[in-house]
């Protein structure tokens, strides 16, 4: 059977990626080897959620340069105690109410039948005081993951550590997020945000919020601040098409982690600034950035970090969760994707095909671009220890252009090099040698995330298929 047809035939059954029926079935693999799917395995000593409380300063006249449930789902969370079976919808705030409507995003109006929805609704609402009567998408299509809210604890207080004492704990070759505001960058260790998912900060004077979603392989860093006002992020214990719906303890909106969209409560309809981040290998980022400081395991919480809750999460055929608008079967569902929107295109580069290619010079929406792919960085989710996962890549994104010349790259060893100049560039687009040395290219916002997750937000995607 054809790889689009075995999807095919999963997605018209209409099966939820569940880990041990899979395992069960012997799909586990079954688009890319014989091998059954390994078990799930990890979980945490419970410990208290920490307070909502955050203290850290900035200045708030900068901004950043932007450019179906498992059987046996991980256990990462504090607790899952509590009934997930809903209860009775709590009463819409009136005209006045301290939380006022007059900031509703235009086209966003009051759902008049939102009881009636809830009452068939798949996640529990008696800890929240949200209003429900504001929602940007049905309820239907959103879940329980299990956890109840902030039972993944974001990390309010994060400690940073030296790159010396880093290397103590992570593989050279291990997957980091690379995230640099006004001049200053950080890495934070994916090997962390398994566990923890969120991490509100402040970096270079800016108040971010920098997300992993494991289900989704999606990496997204925002700025946390609307109209002046900075938000604290939580995991609301809820997903949608897969992805983290999170929370802001401010209003008790729901967002979306894989859009950064407001989808339920007074912030419906409201859009977050994604900022330029990438996943890439510890060791890069050490090579771009030597004095930069990592997310420190010093977190206040009880956690194996090192240790993966998401164990042979790649090999699944199908994702844990179901996917309302069914799976698209131009790809794998865990094929990555280097991903990304310009203008009213949305394109996917397969890391099957970067792996053979991997530069390519490519123009979307009329923007010439550049996408770069490094083989040597570790999955997340290949072994039940982080350093000893396969290697499945890294990307970076960039406006091809430097001081409105246009450059063309090709790769050469363990750089990209351009044709115009002879300069080398690293993975985050930074001149590294030759006559541009200090030069930068533009990153453009991307994720290298796996496709079922793309194709659900971006369905119109087009699919890069190499040379031709």
């Amino acid at each position: 059977m054809t790889r689009k047809a075995l999807i095919a035939v999963l997605t018209t059954m209409g099966i939820v990626a569940i880990a041990g029926t899979i395992a069960g079935l012997g799909l586990a693999g079954a688009f890319d080897s014989d091998e059954t799917s390994k078990g799930v395995t990890g979980s945490p000593t419970p410990t208290p959620t920490r307070d909502a409380g955050v203290d850290r300063t900035f200045d708030a006249a900068q901004t950043p340069e932007t450019t179906g449930q498992g059987d046996e789902a991980p256990n990462v969370a504090d607790e899952t105690a509590g009934s997930n079976e809903p209860t009775e919808a709590p009463p819409a705030p009136d005209a006045t109410s301290t939380r006022t409507r007059a900031g509703l995003a235009p086209g966003i109006e009051p759902d008049p039948d939102y009881k009636e929805a809830l009452r068939s609704a798949r996640f529990p609402i008696d800890e929240w005081t949200t209003d429900f009567s504001l929602h940007s998408v049905p309820y239907s299509e959103i879940e329980s993951g299990g956890p109840r809210r902030d039972g993944i604890p974001p990390l309010d207080h994060p400690s940073f550590a030296g790159q010396d004492e880093a290397d103590r704990w992570l593989d050279g070759a291990e997957p980091v997020i690379a995230l640099e505001v006004n001049g200053e960058a950080r890495a934070y260790p994916i090997q962390i945000l398994v566990w923890h998912e969120i991490v509100n900060d402040v970096l270079g004077g800016v108040p971010v919020t920098v997300t992993f979603c494991p289900l989704c392989n999606s990496a997204i860093a925002f700025d946390r601040r609307l109209d002046g006002v900075v938000y604290d992020f939580g995991v609301s214990g809820n997903l949608r098409n897969n992805d983290m719906v999170m929370w802001d303890r401010q209003t008790q909106s729901w967002w979306q982690q894989f859009t950064g969209e407001g989808i339920v409560g007074d912030l419906t309809g409201r859009q977050l600034t994604i900022l330029a981040s990438t996943i890439i290998s510890w060791s890069d980022f050490r090579s771009a950035h030597p004095d930069a400081a990592v997310l420190s395991r010093d977190t206040g919480y009880s956690r194996p970090y090192g240790s993966n809750p998401y164990s042979g999460y790649d090999d699944a055929a199908v994702p844990y969760f179901n996917i309302p608008s069914g799976l698209d079967v131009r790809l794998f569902p865990k094929d990555r994707v280097a991903s990304f929107t310009l203008g009213d295109t949305a394109v996917a580069f397969p890391f099957s095909v970067l792996v053979e290619e991997p530069v390519v010079n490519y123009t979307v929406d009329g923007r010439d671009l550049v996408v770069f792919f490094k083989p040597d960085t570790l999955s997340p989710f290949g072994s039940s220890f982080s350093g000893q996962a396969a290697k499945v890549g890294s990307t970076g994104v960039f406006d091809s252009q430097v001081d409105g010349r246009k450059l063309t790259f090709r790769a050469e060893e363990d750089t990209f090099v351009d044709d115009e100049t002879g300069s080398a560039w690293n993975i985050l687009g930074k001149a590294v040698q030759g006559p541009l040395a200090g030069a930068e290219l533009t990153p453009i916002v991307h994720g290298d995330h796996f496709w079922f997750a793309w194709a659900a937000f971006q369905p119109d995607t087009l699919i890069y298929g190499g040379k031709t």
